[in-house]
């Protein structure tokens, strides 16, 4: 790596003359001739470049450490003013003392040896980065900033952090990545901005405008958006398939927006291409929000209704009516949801494979009894704090969903071991049992469990009255499982 590789630049964006300049009033160390001279000829060459790199500063905060160890003392700042990106760098101090840009003043035949590597090579070590360094290696040097500007790095945009500005940081992403293809970015398929509270729906409104082959989505604890912004994205992004706004407490329904509903064509209909949909913790989600979701997303397979409190059997009913191919459906701690409510969920038959009903106070016998009548291919149940299960809704359960491989019925009082009998000489192919606090399980129903069931990977046997010699006794017939247990005479 020649001198000229060690060197950060920055350039602005359209409608900008001016490159940003190395100021060196922020160090105490003076370039020596040599590195003013290389710095006077690679001037000229760099003032012709209109790619704009966007600074560190925009993705990680300046006050984190690991931005201000970034590259060795130099510090960065970066401004935005209608079209353009400036940033400013200090030089780099006469002694160089940061392992990359040591090896870069060694001559040509002690180079670096991560410069030997080819491009391919170089684009496949950073496809592993995050956004923000992916950012930094950028300006490392020019062949780094080509390498890191590969359309090939750019399908995804990972930013995290509860600091960071993230309104800011995809304007200029976007900004850049439609360089090319001007307010279009073609490339760009997802987007991962979990975590991020400072983001808005200027955020949003953003990756709408410019990103109309998004697939993927996921803002999960973002609480400043609303309602209007996902409507946005799912209007303008109509290959959108993952959404999670899960803990987006102001998301009350997913729709399209007035305008995209009146452009659609009748053959068309309105229907939103989504098929997993995460709205966990969306505490305002109502019935009628749910019936709007349903009516528009009827190609969802995956949806996760984690603690959505208020909604009711009635939600359930509508879900039933729109999505027929649901896969995958998670009410927990959905404390309105009753026996009438799975009875509306076995409506889908054969092709639900994961139902999570934990917590589900209204659900009894006879509620499992509608799910494992219709439902015969389930693989996941978790009945978790349904203390209205007993013994014949566990037996009715085995007896017709055989391929079962996970059943959590903790803190089920009702289930003893006449239930765990039926369950172990029915589902063989059982994976994982969780029968933590069930109060009437003793060691003798997890003997039969343990002799019958040899593929059994986990048992979670917490607060259960189990006795040494039967936890030793499964550890002997399934080698493989991991016990969880309060036990402290087995170990």
């Amino acid at each position: 790596m020649g001198a000229n590789n060690g060197k950060q630049y920055g350039s602005e964006g359209k409608g900008s003359s001016s490159i940003s300049s190395d100021v060196s009033s922020s160090t105490d160390h003076t370039p020596t001739q040599a590195q003013k001279n290389v710095a006077t000829s690679e001037d000229s060459d760099l003032s012709m470049r209109t790619l704009s790199t966007p600074s560190p500063a925009l993705i990680c905060p300046p006050n984190l450490p690991g931005f201000q160890n970034g590259r060795g003392s130099s510090t960065s700042s970066s401004s935005i003013t209608g079209e353009t990106v400036a940033m400013v760098h200090s030089p780099p101090p006469t002694r160089l003392t940061h392992p990359l840009i040591r090896l870069a003043s060694r001559p040509q035949k002690e180079q670096a040896s991560i410069e030997r590597l080819p491009d391919q090579s170089m684009v496949q070590i950073f496809s592993f980065l995050p956004t923000n360094q992916l950012c930094r290696c950028a300006r490392v040097c020019r062949r780094w900033y080509n390498l890191a500007w590969d359309p090939r790095l750019w399908r995804t945009i990972r930013l995290t952090g509860e600091t960071i500005n993230v309104d800011r940081a995809l304007k200029v992403l976007t900004r850049r990545l439609c360089q090319d293809t001007p307010n279009v970015c073609l490339m760009l398929e997802t987007v991962t901005v979990s975590g991020c509270r400072r983001l808005t729906d200027r955020g949003l409104y953003t990756i709408a405008q410019c990103c109309p082959e998004l697939r993927r989505l996921e803002v999960s604890g973002c609480y400043n958006i609303s309602n209007e912004a996902v409507f946005d994205v799912v209007s303008l992004c109509p290959n959108l398939e993952h959404l999670d706004v899960s803990g987006c407490s102001k998301v009350t329904c997913i729709s399209l927006t007035r305008e995209a509903s009146i452009k659609l064509s009748p053959l068309h209909g309105k229907q939103i291409s989504i098929r997993y949909l995460d709205m966990t913790d969306c505490f305002v989600l109502e019935d009628e929000g749910l019936h709007t979701i349903a009516a528009h997303c009827t190609q969802l397979t995956h949806l996760y209704l984690r603690r959505c409190v208020r909604l009711t059997d009635e939600g359930l009913r509508y879900l039933m009516i729109y999505c027929t191919s649901i896969k995958e459906l998670s009410v927990s701690d959905c404390r309105f949801v009753s026996d009438f409510g799975l009875r509306e969920i076995a409506k889908l038959e054969a092709r639900l494979r994961y139902l999570s009903i934990a917590h589900c106070g209204r659900v009894t016998d006879v509620g499992i009894r509608y799910v494992a009548k219709y439902c015969s291919k389930l693989r996941y149940l978790n009945a978790r704090g349904c203390e209205g299960i007993t013994d014949h809704g566990v037996e009715y359960l085995a007896k017709n969903c055989t391929k079962l491989k996970s059943l959590d019925i903790g803190k089920c009082p009702l289930v003893s071991d006449t239930g765990l009998e039926c369950l172990a000489l029915n589902c063989f192919n059982l994976k994982r049992l969780s029968l933590k606090s069930c109060e009437s399980i003793t060691g003798q129903g997890l003997q039969i469990v343990a002799a019958n069931c040899f593929d059994l990977q986990m048992l979670n046997v917490q607060d259960c009255d189990v006795s040494v010699e039967a936890l030793r006794f499964v550890k002997r017939h399934c080698k493989r499982c991991v016990i969880e247990h309060t036990n402290p005479a087995f170990f």
